[in-house]
C-alpha cells in the first residue's frame, strides 16, 4: 500500500459547475481523441465538503496527464446516498471518456443490499479508474458524552446526525445497534455533512457515522487537535495507520455469519475516493484515464497542493478497485440476505433534523 504524503447531459437544478484546469494540446499527427475537449467530473456529494475538495483537486491537474489535454469541469451532483449521480453516469452520461465521475462508494454495497427500481446501474460494469486516497471510514462522538467505546454505547443513548436512508452516516448506526447491541439513535434529514457538523456544535446531535480520518482533518481539524472527539470504531478490512488503537467493527463479530455481513460493509470503505467511468467506453481510453490517474498522483504540483491543504495521498489502481467491486456484487444470496436484515432500521431513525434539541 502507498505510503501517506500528510478536499451533461441535463443536470438538475441547483448543480455547481467549475471550470478547474484548461490543458494545451500535445503536437502529434493525429490529434489525441481529447484534444480540445472538456471532461465533465460528476461528484456525488455537495460542494465544499472534503470529498468535493479532494476531488476538485484532482480535477485541477489530472488533464495535463490525459493525451490531448482536456479541460476539467466539476459538477456536483449529490442525492439519494450517491445513487443519483451513479445512475447518471451508467445511463445518461456519453460513453467515450468525456464524463467521468468521483462518489462516495456506498453506492455499491446499496446495489447489492437494496436491488430496488432506484438502483440503474451495475457497479461491477462501471470503468473503474483508480482512487485518490484510501482510508476507513470512522465513527465518533463528541468526548463530552463521556462515551469513548463501542461498549459505552451498548449503555447509553446517542443522538447521530444523519443524512439519507443509504448513506453511511445512517447505515452504520443501524448495523452496529442490530448486530452489536449499541443504543444509537439517527436523527435523519441532514442535507450533508456542513449542516450535521453544526449539528454537533450546536448539541443537536452527538455524533457521525461514516467519517474518513482525512475528512475530520479537512473539515474540523480541531476537533482532532483539542480532543473535542472521540473515535469510537472504524470500518474497514485493516486499520488506518494512524487509528491503529481504535478497533475495526469487523473485530466485533461474534461469529462467522455476522464477520461476512460486516465484512460485505467494510468492503466498500477499502474504495476510498474512488474515480468511475461508465461502462462501454473504448479499452484504450480506459486505459488512458488510469494512467492519467496514477500519474496524477505522482506529480509534484498536485503532491505539494495536496500537502498544502492536508490531503491525504494514498493511491490504490483501478484494475484493484475493479477486482474488489466485482467481489462485493458475487456476495453470496444467504450473506446478503442477513446483511438486509443486519440494516432494517426499527426505531433506530427518527426524522426531525435541525429541530432536535438535547
Amino acid at each position: 500500500m502507498a505510503q501517506r504524503n500528510s478536499g451533461l447531459g441535463v443536470l438538475a437544478p441547483g448543480a455547481l459547475a467549475i471550470v478547474l484546469t484548461s490543458g494545451f494540446a500535445n503536437a502529434q499527427t493525429e490529434p489525441p481523441f481529447f484534444q480540445g475537449k472538456t471532461i465533465d467530473l460528476i461528484i456525488s456529494t455537495e460542494a465544499g465538503i472534503a470529498f468535493d475538495v479532494t476531488a476538485r483537486l484532482v480535477g485541477r491537474h489530472i488533464g495535463r496527464h490525459i493525451p490531448g489535454a482536456p479541460s476539467i469541469v466539476a459538477r456536483n451532483m449529490p442525492g439519494a446516498g450517491h445513487i443519483r449521480a451513479a445512475n447518471y453516469i451508467y445511463n445518461q452520461a456519453p460513453k467515450d471518456g468525456t464524463t467521468i465521475g468521483t462518489l462516495l462508494p456506498v453506492f455499491v454495497t446499496s446495489q447489492v443490499i437494496d436491488r430496488s427500481d432506484a438502483i440503474q446501474f451495475d457497479a461491477a460494469k462501471f470503468n473503474w479508474i483508480g482512487s485518490s486516497a484510501w482510508a476507513t471510514s470512522t465513527t465518533y462522538v463528541m468526548a463530552s458524552t463521556g462515551v469513548a467505546s463501542i461498549e459505552d454505547a451498548k449503555n447509553r443513548q446517542v443522538l447521530m446526525g444523519g443524512t439519507g436512508a443509504g448513506a453511511y452516516s445512517t447505515l452504520f448506526p443501524v448495523i452496529m445497534n442490530n448486530l452489536l447491541g449499541t443504543k444509537f439513535k439517527v436523527i435523519a434529514g441532514y442535507k450533508g455533512t456542513a449542516e450535521m457538523n453544526i449539528a454537533m456544535e450546536r448539541g443537536e446531535v452527538e455524533g457521525r457515522a461514516g467519517v474518513p480520518l482525512p475528512s475530520i482533518k479537512l473539515e474540523r481539524p480541531e476537533w482532532l487537535a483539542q480532543k473535542k472527539i472521540n473515535i469510537i470504531v472504524q470500518v474497514g478490512l485493516e486499520r488506518d495507520p494512524e487509528l491503529q488503537h481504535v478497533p475495526l467493527l469487523i473485530d466485533f463479530a461474534g461469529n462467522d455469519e455476522q464477520r461476512g455481513i460486516i465484512k460485505l460493509f467494510s468492503s466498500d470503505a477499502a474504495l476510498g475516493r474512488p474515480f468511475i467511468a461508465p461502462p462501454g467506453l473504448p479499452p484504450d481510453r480506459v486505459a488512458m484515464l488510469r494512467n492519467a490517474l496514477a500519474a496524477t498522483m505522482k506529480d509534484p504540483a498536485y503532491l505539494k497542493e495536496a500537502k498544502d491543504i492536508g490531503a491525504e495521498v494514498v493511491p490504490v489502481t483501478g484494475e484493484k478497485l475493479q477486482a474488489l467491486v466485482d467481489e462485493i456484487v458475487a456476495t453470496p444470496a444467504a450473506i446478503v440476505a442477513k446483511a438486509k436484515a443486519a440494516t432494517e432500521r426499527g426505531d433506530s431513525v427518527t426524522s426531525g433534523a435541525g429541530g432536535t434539541k438535547k
